[in-house]
Formats: C-alpha cells, structure tokens, sequence
C-alpha cells in the first residue's frame, strides 16, 4: 500500500527549515492539519486546504480522508510525544509517512550540553503536575514539555514544596526559531511568573538538606504516607510487591486500598504500569487521593465502593492485592474470578479469621502460604529490646493459564 498520510515534523524556522522531500509532500497535499501556529508557518505556495484540528482533539477528520494526499503537521519529531504517534496507533505502517525534525528535548540538550541519554523526559501536556513529583531524586536532569506558559513558574512552586528548591531551572521558548529566548534560575525565587506559551523546561534536582530521598523501589518510608494507621509496613510493602511482580503495562486492582500504598508502589515501578485502588470509607479515599499526587502517580484510578459489589465491570486485572475485607463473603471468589489467567493474586492476613480464609482458598485453587516475623529495636528503660510486629501471613497464588 502506497502511503496515503504525511506527518511532517516542522520547527519553529518553519516551511524554509524542511528538507525536500518534506516541502514536496507539503506542495502536492490535498489536505494539511495542524494547530494554528503550524499552519501559519506554511507559505502561499502551499495550496492544499489548510485544516485545524477539532476540539476536542479527535483524529477522526485525518481518518475520514483515508486514500487521498494528506498533510499532518507536528512539531519536531512527531513520534516523541506527538501526534504522528497517535495516528500511529489508527492506521498501517505502510500507510503512513513519518518525515522528521529535531525534538525540542534534542535542542535542548544541545543547547545544555547535557547528553540526552542520560536526561529523564516528562511530558505535562495536558497532564497533571504531580506527575513530575515521581522523577524528582537529587542529580537528576530533567526535560519537561510544557503545557502552557505558566508550567515553569507551577514547576518551581512544585519542587519547592517537594524539598527541592535549590534546583536550577531553564526555560527555552521558541526552540529553534528567530523568537528563541533563555531564561534560568533556581526553583527557589522563581523570577518569571509567565513565559510564552511554546516553551520547554530544563531542571537540574537538587534537594535541599533533610528532604527524604523517595527511591522508585518498592518499600517507602512509611513517613511518605499520609495514613490512619491502615497501612501496610515498609518491610512487609516491600515482600508484597516483590510477589505481586510488576511489569510495564500491567494492571494491578488494590482492594480494600487503605492508604493506597501498594498501588501507588505498584505505579512507581514503571511509568506504563497501572493501578485501580478499591476503597469504600471516605476518609481513606482522601488520603489516597493525597499520596498518590504527593508521590507522583496522579494516574492512579480511584474506585469507590466496597468489594465485591465495586469490582463489577472493572477492566480485568494481571495482579490483585487484597489489603482489606479478605473474609467478606464473596470477595476472594470475586477476585480469582476476575484475574486473568497467568495473573498473581496476593493477600496479607492477621487474624485467625483471615488466615482461616487464606488456608481454605489454598486448599481449593493452590498458591503459596508465607509467614512474615518482622521486629524493631525500641528502648526498654536503659536497654534496648526487640518489638515484635504482630506476624503477617502472605497468600500468594498464579491463577492457571487455562482456567
């Protein structure tokens, strides 16, 4: 199949800055989308209709003119975050050509001299800021494509408030174009309030002295969570998410979620992994609501309900932890039932109860039973002794590929 679609990276030096091959499939296109920066950069000699995208953003009208000669504009490279990666996921590979430009984080690092290997990208467009709070660890660079022009002054406000206001920012406008500027200083005393709404932000983390360092392993500080005392303990955390296993895209359903800390865990492991938590008390949900902003996961799905009847038309889950209500009638039935094959199921429990419901599950579907003994060295008057935890038991069981 002939490719039917162009994607051109344009820049900010615009229809003069493209190569050949690129101004031609601009100059014999029936069709050209873009924004309405994109298209202004286009000269008089292209004559195709020129065609902004709708809002809400939809891709639909690109796909409607599927056969014919059709231009989609991007800026820089249209497969780093942009819209060429989109209609990659809508149409053939044969039926699209890719015609690239520098990326605005290549520009800015060259502009920096920092290798762009070795620098971390995150994208805010059109997502939230506490996204950012998951990659803030001192010595890291960071490249983060902005939403609008007033992203680096909310930037500086995020990192002061996360312990990190001796970090140096840069802002780039206009990369690449006559209108290219720099601006720079430190997170702390952020001088710029707007800048143009084109613009990229370059951070070298640096924590101030005594900001908990939040690494992306799993078992945080327990001091890292707002909580009501439901909490799963750092060393037992740590166990639970090894046996839970997360790999990139999977999706983890935490029910009875307390806190939310093992799937807020779960996400930090990698950015494609994702989590529901299930938590039916109000209060708890706050709290969830909190960690999973302050620890940089917003993209963690609240459901609110209690389980089983809240785990009803949920998307089928690769891994379920169940931290709450294990001996509620239905809900480890519920959960077995609903995880696909191959997936992992993991439970902690403390009571008799809960333990009696882990032993009867195991001797229906099979799985692995595992006590946890953890304890803590605290004064006893000018000694110190040994607290014992109460003991954790740990169900863990892979549902059968052919069940």
């Amino acid at each position: 199949m002939a490719p039917w679609l162009t994607v051109v990276g344009i820049g900010e030096d615009g229809f003069t800055g493209l190569g050949k091959q690129a101004r031609r499939a601009l100059l014999g296109a029936a069709r050209i989308f873009g924004s309405p920066r994109q298209l202004a950069l286009l000269p008089r000699c292209v004559a195709g209709e020129r065609l902004g995208w709708p809002s809400p953003f939809s891709l639909a009208p690109v796909l409607a003119l599927r056969g014919e000669q059709v231009c989609v504009l991007a800026s820089g490279d249209p497969m780093f975050y942009g819209v060429g990666a989109s209609l990659a996921r809508q149409v053939q590979p044969g039926e699209m050509h890719v015609l690239s430009m520098p990326s605005s984080c290549a520009l800015a690092a060259a502009r920096l001299g920092w290798p762009l290997q070795e620098v971390q990208v995150v994208s805010l467009v059109a997502r939230p800021l506490a996204a950012l709070s998951a990659h803030l660890h001192s010595g890291t660079r960071l490249l983060v494509l902005s939403n609008d022009g007033e992203s680096p002054a909310a930037i500086a406000a995020l990192l002061c408030e996360r312990g990190f206001g001796p970090s140096r920012l840069w802002v780039f406008e206009h990369l690449g174009g006559d209108a290219e500027r720099r601006l720079e200083g430190s997170a702390q005393g952020w001088p710029h309030p707007a800048t143009a709404g084109l613009n990229l932000v370059a951070v070298e983390c640096i924590a101030s002295p005594g900001t908990p360092q939040l690494h992306r392993l799993a078992g945080l500080p327990d001091a890292a969570y707002r909580h009501d005392g439901q909490l799963t303990k750092r060393d037992v955390r740590a166990i639970t998410l090894a046996r839970l296993a997360p790999q990139p895209g999977e999706l983890l359903w935490d029910v009875g979620a307390g806190c939310g800390s093992i799937g807020i865990e779960w996400m930090r492991a990698h950015p494609a992994c994702r989590a529901l938590a299930i938590e039916a008390d109000e209060g708890r949900q706050g709290l969830i609501e909190h960690n999973r902003d302050a620890l940089g996961v917003p993209g963690l799905q609240l459901v609110r309900g209690k389980a089983p009847a809240a785990l009803q038309g949920l998307e089928q889950p690769d891994a379920i932890f169940i931290g709450g209500g294990v001996t509620r009638e239905g809900v480890l039935a519920q959960c077995w039932a609903s995880l696909r094959p191959g997936g992992r199921l993991v439970t902690n429990a403390v009571t008799l109860q809960s333990e009696l419901a882990l032993a009867h599950f195991r001797e229906q579907h099979g799985g692995e039973l595992t006590r946890i003994h953890v304890a803590h060295a605290q004064p006893l008057g000018a000694f110190d002794t040994w607290r014992q935890a109460l003991p954790i038991t740990l169900l863990e069981a892979v549902k059968p590929v052919d069940a």
